[in-house]
């Protein structure tokens, strides 16, 4: 068999395409079973604290640091990325795949005997490390042994994976916070990491070549303070005390700038660079980056803001509004599987964010018409819409991206693909909560007499909704319209992000999906596996 590929995205490959056997498929299964295991574990923890951070704050007594227990996880998630898919391709993606499954359950288990804030924040910052090589690895494995012409089939179940665990996190962290204890939201991943650690050790075998290697620790350490130093400028400024034109946001900023250019110089010099800036020479991978980038923002950047309408102007409780996301979710899962059969079935993924990204920012302009007289049956129809859009775009870039690169770097190239896609929403959810906070208080001045901003103000809203259930009605009215003009503005700023992502997607270059993958199912599951 012919194959050759190279950072120009040059692929050539055999037309008979591959179909895995019955068997070849079980044992797949399997793998999967154990991968979507981890990756769910990262992805509920994004989403399972947020109904209980006001529990949180009353017991750790932390209120003015409450939003540094979601930061601390993002940051380490997002800069670890890179790190995780070297040491991959470096060492061996089962062995750090099952090590980020282990940090993560040491972050968990620490995060909920935290006595305090800053115990808490430290030990999901050490949560959030594991996640990246559990984001990372899943998606890296199934490039090991699954033929990109196949792959869109399979990836589909970890966007169902992705979808179920944005509907479950509010849920669980609502009952558990309501009928056990907030605790219980990290030690419920104990069971089901060392289920997916104990799997990934029996079932998957995934040879290492050893070669001469080092790891790129000056660019790791530049990349990481760069980027940190952007995820606080954009988080603080703006904030009581941290204006943008203050010396010390302008500082953090003149500082994060000159550690990502001396990254750029460093990662041209070192044998073996973290991200190597040669992947930009690929112009699907470049493109697939910057729509990742985007896509990212648009999405973690104001969807996130769904449920707080559906809390604050349609009177649903945390537990409720994780129900009535279903819509989204509903049509995140429906493209997820759909697009994935179809690149399977045709080899042809382009057309997929293309129009992926214009039903997105369809649905962000539908989204940016929601008031406080919207019914919830136009409500969800407006998120069904946002979901099919997002799903269509979301799993097909990763194969895109793995499809476009040499196997040597298929770790790297995912990581840095996924890294683009976090940083983006750590960046929209700061830039988009700026937006947010501004147009809120500005909303309430042109409303509300100076003696009802003093009530409003004193009820402390902005950390807890409930509160505004307690205000007088005609308060409590202000209120709840001015929380829906701000949350328009939101979907009305994001809307351009999601259109500078459809022109982007025009420019990925489509290269034939290769029909082989760099493992045969032999090399990656033992054959006396029983049961097959």
């Amino acid at each position: 068999m012919t194959l050759t590929d190279d950072f120009d995205g040059v692929v050539t490959a055999p037309p008979v395409d591959h179909e895995f056997t019955p068997e070849e498929h079980r044992r797949i299964l399997v793998i999967l079973s154990a991968l979507m295991l981890g990756m769910f574990l990262a992805a509920l923890d994004q989403t399972i604290v947020a109904t209980a951070l006001p529990t949180i704050a009353g017991d750790l007594h932390g209120l003015n640091h409450l939003s540094w227990v979601v930061t601390a996880y993002l940051i380490t998630s997002t800069i670890t990325l890179p790190l995780w898919g070297k040491f991959g391709d470096l060492y061996g993606r089962k062995k750090f795949f099952q090590i980020g499954i282990v940090i993560f359950l040491v972050g968990s288990i620490l995060s909920g005997i935290s006595q305090n804030m800053l115990e808490l924040i430290l030990c999901r910052a050490i949560q959030g490390a594991g996640a990246g090589g559990l984001m990372v690895g899943s998606q890296a494995i199934i490039g090991d042994i699954i033929p990109p012409r196949q792959r869109g089939r399979y990836m589909g179940y970890f966007g169902a994976v992705f979808g179920l665990s944005s509907i479950l996190g509010p849920l669980a962290g609502g009952f558990f916070t309501q009928h056990v204890s907030w605790r219980w939201i990290f030690y419920i991943n104990v069971p089901i990491g060392i289920v997916a650690l104990f799997t990934i050790a029996a079932v998957l075998q995934i040879p290492v070549h050893k070669v001469p290697h080092k790891v790129d620790w000056w660019g790791t350490s530049l990349l990481s303070t760069g980027v940190v130093g952007w995820i606080l400028v954009t988080t603080l400024g703006g904030t009581k005390g941290w204006a943008w034109s203050s010396p010390a946001i302008l500082t953090i900023g003149i500082v994060s700038t000159a550690m990502l250019i001396i990254f750029c110089f460093v990662e041209t010099k070192v044998p073996e660079p973290i991200i190597p800036l040669v992947l930009f020479r690929n112009h699907t991978f470049s493109a697939a980056s910057a729509v990742s980038f985007t896509i990212g923002f648009t999405m973690f950047g104001s969807i996130v803001y769904l449920p707080l309408y559906l809390q604050i102007v349609h009177g649903a409780t945390p537990t409720t509004s994780g129900l009535e996301l279903l819509p989204m979710v509903g049509g995140m899962l429906i493209t997820f599987v759909v697009s994935g059969r179809l690149v399977s079935r045709t080899g042809r993924y382009k057309i997929f964010p293309i129009t992926g990204l214009a039903v997105t920012s369809l649905g962000l302009i539908l989204l940016a018409q929601l008031g406080p007289t919207t019914s919830y049956g136009h409500a969800a129809i407006d998120m069904f819409v946002v979901g099919l859009g997002l799903g269509l775009v979301m799993q097909v870039l990763v194969v895109a991206v793995q499809n476009s690169v040499p196997h040597s770097q298929l770790g790297t190239a995912t990581a840095t693909a996924t890294f683009f896609r976090t940083i983006g929403g750590a960046f929209g959810v700061a830039i988009l909560g700026a937006v947010f906070n501004s147009q809120l208080l500005s909303h309430l001045r042109e409303t509300a007499s100076p003696a009802l901003m003093k009530l409003i103000g004193g009820a402390d809203i902005s950390e807890n909704p409930a509160q505004i259930a307690k205000l007088p009605p005609a308060a409590r009215e202000l209120v709840v319209d001015a929380f829906s003009h701000t949350l328009q503005t939101v979907f009305i700023v994001s809307i351009p992000f999601a259109v500078v992502a459809f022109i982007i997607a025009f420019f990925m270059k489509e290269i034939p999906l290769r029909q082989n993958a760099h493992l045969t199912m032999e090399e990656a599951v033992p054959a006396e596996l029983p049961g097959f």
